[in-house]
């Protein structure tokens, strides 16, 4: 067959060229999205919501030109449950992943020395091939899709590593436990294992005993060369320029405030000004040891709040802040263990910081969460909102902005009414929890009621009822006052848990 070339007048090709380029300027109109999800930071931990100890001006900057939420809650109290149903839209009692699985039948997944030989050690319990993720609903949406931070669900040889659940890019901790310092042997770049120019330390190790604890120098093995903070925000910022003409998503699981309590000298000092001497952390709670454990933790806090308002800078120098939706959250409450003290810094303010009623627990102090979004021309600068949200309303948000629908039955309701002030929101009839650790917990939010189970494990499926409202750190039960609301959550608790996929997550008292 012969071959035929036709020949267009130049003016054509212009006209056709220029008709390419206006569809590929249309295609860039679709907004960039950045979604930080901090790790263990409190309801109170920013000045935005009330922090007066620690200093966060960039991060505040977000809710002066955004929109910021009160009433928004985590979807479990934990790191990889509430990773999972952030990612998924689905609710604990219908998601794969319901609680922390260190998958310990391989071997001993605590070693640190031995993982660090062994990928097949590495990593928490995997997410099933063939999920639906926002990583997977924006790729089909025609996004570049990235992960910087801390993963948690499925180990490097597992089908449940970034890359297989909707991820193009992917540059940090794969495994939680690896997160226990900031200072690993090594970190994963999409499935390349990528040595560090750090000695193992293993996570958890104290303070000698022969060490002087009041001497700063017994601690220079907690702080050593390639600290994992900055190279993930290096990587961070590379993604960003990669894919400056064409729309993106990053998911930024910034592992900062969650101990160990490692944060740069300049910060450390700068608070170690502010609040005075203190008393050492030796590590006997858990996690590396710290001279100044207080100024620690604010400068973990305000190194976060300088790495986002690098964030914001470079989305100015590149172009792309205007059409740019950045979200910042937390994952949830705040911790009580390895030399923090959420109650110093009244760290769930305006709820209960103390052991119990932060991290790991269905108390409010434990779920309740910051979060805060801005998107110039679409959101009112400086507006706030009560709306009853959780995380897992997260991913259909996402798909309506960018124009695409989930698939099958999630438990998230999209926000985005709220967040430009145009349609009509739809809202919750109820929130709700459930949490197979920490004696087995059960909870629901439901206008201004709280019901709550604390002690499933022990055969115990009382129903405490609070009136938020009136009680919002949760000291007066109310339930025998209002039997009929207790009755409604009951049947609710029924009908929204079904059995967990995994035996680990299954509680016999539901009849799993």
């Amino acid at each position: 067959m012969n071959k035929i070339t036709i020949l267009l007048p130049s003016s054509l090709l212009f006209f056709l060229g220029c008709q390419s380029q206006q569809e590929a300027d249309k295609e860039h109109t679709k907004p960039n999205i950045i979604y930080i999800l901090a790790d263990d930071l409190g309801y109170g931990d920013l000045g935005c919501y009330g922090q007066q100890k620690i200093e966060t001006p960039n991060i505040d900057a977000l809710a002066v030109s955004g929109i910021r939420f009160t009433q928004h809650y985590t979807s479990s109290p934990v790191c990889a449950p509430a990773r999972c149903m952030l990612l998924t839209g689905l609710h604990s009692g219908h998601a794969q992943i319901r609680g922390n699985d260190e998958w310990a039948d391989r071997g001993d997944v605590w070693d640190f020395e031995a993982m660090a030989k062994n990928a097949s050690l590495e990593g928490q319990r995997p997410l099933k091939a063939g999920t639906q993720t926002i990583g997977t609903l924006l790729k089909q949406a025609g996004y570049k899709t990235g992960i910087v931070g801390k993963w948690g669900l499925g180990g490097p040889l597992t089908e449940g590593i970034p890359n297989n659940q909707g991820f193009d890019f992917f540059y940090g901790y794969n495994c939680q436990r690896q997160a226990h310092t900031f200072f690993p042997v090594h970190l994963w770049k999409n499935t390349e294992k990528v040595p560090l120019n750090n000695k193992m330390i293993p996570p958890h190790t104290l303070l000698p005993k022969e060490a002087d604890p009041f001497d700063p120098e017994s601690y220079n093995d907690f702080w050593l060369t390639d600290y994992a903070s900055e190279l993930m925000q290096n990587e961070l910022i590379q993604f960003i320029k990669n894919n400056k003409n064409e729309p993106f998503f990053m998911y930024y699981a910034n592992p900062i405030p969650h101990v160990p309590l490692q944060a740069p000298k300049r910060w450390v000092d700068y608070y170690v000004k502010k609040f005075g001497d203190e008393e050492p952390y030796t590590g006997d709670k858990g996690y590396f040891p710290h001279r100044y454990p207080l100024a620690a933790y604010a400068a973990m806090v305000s190194y976060l709040d300088e790495q986002v308002g690098e964030i914001v800078a470079l989305l100015k120098e590149l172009g792309l802040y205007e059409n740019t939706i950045i979200v910042f959250s937390s994952d949830n409450g705040p911790s009580f263990n390895g030399g923090t003290d959420s109650p110093w810094f009244d760290s769930a303010h305006p709820f209960k910081s103390e052991q119990g009623w932060g991290k790991a627990n269905l108390t409010e102090g434990g779920i309740r969460i910051p979060m805060i979004a801005q998107w110039p021309g679409k959101i009112e600068p400086g507006t706030k909102t009560d709306l009853l949200s959780a995380q897992y309303d997260v991913l259909p948000t996402l798909c309506e902005i960018v124009g695409i629908e989930p698939e099958g039955k999630i438990d998230g309701i999209s926000f985005l009414p709220t967040l430009t002030g145009e349609g009509n929101q739809n809202a919750h009839e109820f929130i709700y929890w459930e949490f197979p650790a920490s004696g087995g917990q059960q909870a629901l939010r439901m206008g201004k009621w709280k019901g709550i189970r604390k002690n499933i494990f022990q055969d115990d499926l009382q129903i405490l009822l609070y009136n938020l409202e009136e009680d919002v750190q949760e000291q007066n039960d109310v339930s025998d006052q209002y039997p009929e609301i207790v009755q409604k959550i009951d049947s609710i608790f029924l009908q929204e848990h079904t059995p967990a996929e995994l035996d680990r997550f299954k509680i016999k008292q539901f009849g799993d």
